[in-house]
């Protein structure tokens, strides 16, 4: 199965207030040193998957730089990425290849570079189109420059735009959400991902919410019920345009789907390079039997899937513990009952370039089951319990019949003979919904 590649560019022009993210305002010395690191890792890509005992693939057709923002790179470092890439894996002829760009950041050097490097996707992380709501939280453009930047891309021949809104926003009202979203849906992209502001310790503005305070405009945000209807109102008024819902936070006209990010939802193997990069890889039982299962690294990862805010839900990121399926790092458990290897990067950019060492978490038979239940529920089609038996067995999933009934009861899932989904209200309480699909076998250490 062809790879997905994903990319960290940690580097911001300036950092948003509401930004959880591993990324921060850095010097721009260091960008040759970060971009020469992350090439040598792509050129060691397939011995550090045989180390971490993953089965490396070349082919790939889904390549993401995220950020931070890829754009604020010099226009040689950001060649030089694809460069490599296409030098050291095998980029399939209809490959989306997918850069994140802070409005404003798109100039006609970058756009050229762009189009030389085959780029055919954009998200454009918009936030809002009021202006005064954007400057609260440090973004640097104005809805100009975003109606300008959409119109500049479809002139090189990047019509595959996406843009990114946060409902909760210091200010923001319904009246001003609903400007948003009627420009978004003006601009006429083909995708836009929506998500709810997480309020945690990650963020300034989080932490200032957390301690009740007033800096970043916090005492101006709404509170969780007004946003969640702000959420509901974007699900609504996007379908109704044609932008359907086909994940909790992400909206399209057919065909235009993002591809990258289906794969974290849909389990399929991906290689993540830079700083907190994540890569979730096949199980190579063959190289796992010739070590003897011997350990490897210590610590424990957990699955955080992030391609940009990719598991915003509820308010807050979901990421699970890894609990069920490491028990205190290396290659155990190990044989058959591993399923897939997840890799994890260091989180700091010192410790990254300091060749930091790398996180690898075997994932068991069981906590693919659960990883397959509860990332297939974001999307909106659901999880078909039929191709899960065909997977893991029919005694494997009986074994959540009474979790499931009990959610359709909450009506928080809703069941289609054995195709199961989240509700409207499950969306909302997504995180809850998943814990229920996972099983605590022991304690992190």
């Amino acid at each position: 199965m062809p790879l997905g590649l994903y990319i960290s560019v940690p580097f911001c022009r300036s950092k948003c207030s509401y930004c959880n993210f591993a990324s921060d305002v850095f010097s721009r010395a260091v960008f040759q040193r970060y971009v020469d690191r992350v090439c040598a890792d792509i050129k060691n890509a397939s011995r550090t998957a045989e180390q971490m005992a993953g089965r490396f693939e070349r082919t790939v057709d889904s390549v993401y730089l995220g950020g931070g923002t890829p754009t604020i790179l010099d226009i040689t470092q950001l060649e030089r990425l694809f460069v490599t890439i296409s030098q050291n894996l095998e980029l399939l002829p209809d490959t989306e290849i997918t850069v994140e760009c802070a409005p404003g950041t798109l100039t006609p050097a970058v756009l050229e570079a762009l189009q030389r490097c085959e780029v055919n996707r954009v998200s454009l992380g918009v936030q809002s189109f009021v202006d005064s709501e954007a400057a609260a939280v440090g973004r640097l453009h104005r809805r100009a420059t975003v109606v300008d930047d959409i119109a500049r891309l479809r002139a090189a021949g990047i019509s595959n735009v996406n843009i990114d809104l946060i409902a909760g926003l210091p200010h923001q009202t319904q009246e001003s959400w609903e400007f948003s979203l009627a420009e978004s849906l003006a601009s006429g992209v083909p995708h836009a991902s929506v998500y709810m502001l997480e309020v945690d310790e990650d963020s300034q503005l989080g932490r200032e919410l957390i301690a009740g305070g007033t800096r970043y405009h916090a005492h101006f945000v709404p509170d969780e019920d007004v946003t969640a209807d702000l959420y509901e109102i974007a699900c609504e008024r996007f379908d109704r345009a044609g932008l359907r819902q086909y994940e909790i936070s992400n909206f399209a006209r057919l065909g235009h789907e993002s591809r990258h990010n289906l794969k974290y939802w849909t389990r399929q193997p991906y290689l993540g390079f830079g700083v907190d990069a994540h890569s979730m890889l096949e199980a190579d039982g063959d190289f796992a039997h010739r070590r003897g299962c011997e350990a490897h690294t210590g610590g424990h990862d957990v699955v955080h899937i992030r391609d940009h805010n990719l598991t915003h839900t509820g308010g807050r990121d979901f990421r699970r513990a890894d609990t069920a399926h490491n028990n205190g790092g290396g290659f155990s458990p190990c044989g058959s009952d591993v399923e897939s290897i997840r890799i994890a990067t260091p989180d700091s950019l010192d410790e990254y370039l300091a060749a930091g060492p790398i996180k690898r978490t075997p994932v068991t038979r069981q906590a693919a089951l659960e990883e397959t239940l509860f990332l297939g529920l974001r999307l909106t089609k659901g999880v078909d319990l039929t191709q899960v038996v065909a997977e893991f067995g029919k005694e494997s999933v009986d074994g959540y019949a009474r979790t499931i009934a009990e959610l359709v009861e909450a009506k928080l899932l809703e069941r289609h003979g054995n195709v199961i989904r989240l509700t409207p209200r499950g969306r909302l309480l997504s995180n809850e919904v998943f814990g229920r699909f996972i099983s605590v076998t022991q304690e992190v250490e």
